[in-house]
């Protein structure tokens, strides 16, 4: 891997949280969200699925944020790498192995074995990564609901976004409930203990990412959380491995105007900067934006990130809206989403 002036990591992975029915949106049925990140990480590394057989898409008919992130990708010219965070299935893109598992039902009492050697691999290989600048990225389903599992675990505000209109968070609090009292810890028992925060009630994408940036913040390398509530996460379990550097988030106004999540003042309380970045997807009435603008998927595969880095190099977002529907149009030409294989 050369070194380069930005590169995008997407982590992907899996939990089996996301089988929770009304959990997430982040498939069309539950038999297809196994497959999402697989898909996720070949759509931002090639276009277009090649191994996975789905191209993501909700049951409302959202497409995967994998398709604004591509987008932009290919206005920009982002250098990417895929690290595999506990992938379910087999991605036919070239992934960074660091010891990840797919991630067990939060309500057991181990979900993330693999939690404390993921961390010290990550955080290994953070430090090694030679560019000047690095996005962290994820797409796990089910992931908003072990970021809350490990803020409450670690004694932090409990606020996470999803990827419904509705956020479900009633269904999401009775499941945390449930794997603290599986894993009999009372909110704030792993406070100053990442990896016990992690295990218990954690998600190995989390773990993952979480490794990566403090590795990146100890080497120096400029580091930007580029997601949601799934990341300000991230940035709580860095300040409780000890990181006390400002750090930035860069999300979409979709996260920002939810009004289930209060977002600046955790921001603020973590002394996370908040970059907030507005596709105007109002605009364009085309199937790929018009469930975003409803309220649907907000965030995922580092489409924040993405949207602030095409602000900042001054790419209109208009041609980002033209790009958007060609990657969209591409992928599905003209088909219903791809069934799963049997």
């Amino acid at each position: 891997m050369g070194a380069s002036a930005v590169r995008l990591m997407l982590v992907a992975g899996t939990t089996r949280t996301a089988e929770i029915d009304g959990i997430s949106a982040a498939g069309a049925d539950s038999d297809l969200l196994v497959h999402t990140p697989s898909a996720d990480a070949e759509i931002l590394t090639y276009g277009e699925p090649i191994r996975a057989p789905v191209v993501p898409v909700s049951p409302t008919g959202c497409p995967t944020p994998a398709v604004v992130t591509r987008a932009i990708r290919e206005l920009v010219g982002l250098d990417v790498t895929v690290v595999d965070g506990g992938l379910a299935e087999p991605t036919g893109a070239p992934t960074v192995t660091v010891g990840a598992r797919p991630g067990d039902d939060v309500r057991e009492q181990d979900p993330v074995s693999t939690a404390p050697g993921v961390l010290a691999a990550a955080r290994k290989f953070g430090r090694a990564v030679p560019d000047d600048e690095v996005y962290l990225a994820e797409t796990i389903p089910g992931g908003t609901t072990t970021a809350l599992g490990v803020l409450r675990a670690l004694g932090e505000t409990p606020v996470v976004s999803s990827s419904l209109p509705q956020n479900p968070l009633d269904l999401k609090r009775g499941v945390v409930r449930d794997g603290l009292e599986a894993s009999s810890l009372d909110p704030g028992d792993a406070a100053g203990d990442p990896a016990v925060a992690l295990r218990r009630m954690g998600d190995p994408v989390l773990a993952t990412i979480t490794g990566l940036l403090v590795g990146l913040v100890e080497s120096d390398t400029a580091v930007t959380l580029a997601g949601g509530t799934q990341l300000l996460t991230a940035a709580a379990l860095a300040r409780h491995a000890g990181v006390e550097t400002t750090l930035k988030l860069a999300t979409t106004s979709f996260v920002a105007s939810d009004e289930s999540v209060d977002l600046r003042p955790v921001a603020r309380e973590l002394d996370v900067d908040l970059t907030v970045t507005d596709p105007g997807f109002a605009a364009r009435d085309h199937p790929a934006m018009d469930a975003y603008v409803a309220g649907e998927a907000k965030e995922g595969v580092g489409m924040g990130g993405a949207l602030a880095l095409a602000d900042a190099a001054g790419v209109p977002m208009a041609d980002v809206r033209d790009r958007i529907v060609t990657v969209y149009d591409r992928l599905l030409d003209g088909r219903e989403p791809a069934e799963p294989e049997t």
